[in-house]
């Protein structure tokens, strides 16, 4: 849990598990992140409920092996991080990609999609029949969906950078499921509240897990 819900790398993970007694390499905790993480993301999802009913559209460049990719991401208007993409063009086919993917596992169109002038968007919703739901919106109009690119920018510093589309696009996927799963926003709730949340958190991850193992 810490590698994906904490801005730490694997060495700093190894460190951690030592003090605690537990001695293995960075290595074998990157093959464990690999082998159980996603399984654990797929658990968490399964439980999550339904997004809400307007969904905010971004894209974020990166910088992978000196190639120029784009990592599309999509959130509701509460923080949920619905669905990330990472994809080498910032195209109609691209924003069609994921605009399928997004309807394939929301099961619904939502009310409003909301995204910045990006051309791309609203041809690929002519395509798919919901250009009526688009508002296309000034920047601050979409800071929910900005504001969300900034935890994945310091996990990708502290990384050294992805190393490749494929390891970009597991971790972000693994990394989003999990995000969603704490981010109980404390600034917006009393105390006995956050830690109501946070346990329920706690309890959901240990039933994720132990269903992965």
């Amino acid at each position: 849990m810490a590698l994906y819900r904490f801005t730490l790398s694997l060495r700093d993970v190894e460190d951690l598990l030592a003090e605690r007694g537990v001695e293995v390499t960075y290595e074998t905790v990157r093959c464990w992140a690999n082998k159980f993480g996603p399984a654990i993301a797929a658990n968490i999802r399964r439980k999550r409920g339904r997004a809400d009913s307007v969904w905010h559209l971004d894209e974020m460049v990166v910088r992978i092996n000196g190639q120029r990719m784009y990592m599309w991401r999509a959130v509701d208007k509460e923080g949920e991080v619905l669905d990330v993409l990472v994809q080498k063009r910032r195209s109609k086919e691209a924003a069609l990609k994921l605009l399928r993917k997004l309807l394939k596992n929301q099961g619904a169109a939502p009310e409003a999609i909301v995204t910045d002038g990006l051309r791309s968007y609203p041809a690929a919703m002519k395509v798919l029949g919901c250009i009526k739901r688009h508002q296309p919106g000034r920047l601050r109009d979409n800071n929910r969906v900005e504001n969300s690119h900034l935890p994945v920018r310091r996990r990708e510093r502290k990384m050294q950078r992805f190393k490749s589309q494929s390891q970009a696009q597991r971790f972000t996927s693994t990394h989003s499921a999990i995000y969603n799963n704490f981010n109980i926003e404390r600034h917006l709730v009393s105390r006995k509240a956050m830690r109501k949340y946070r346990d329920r958190a706690f309890a959901q991850w240990h039933a994720a897990s132990a269903a992965a193992a």
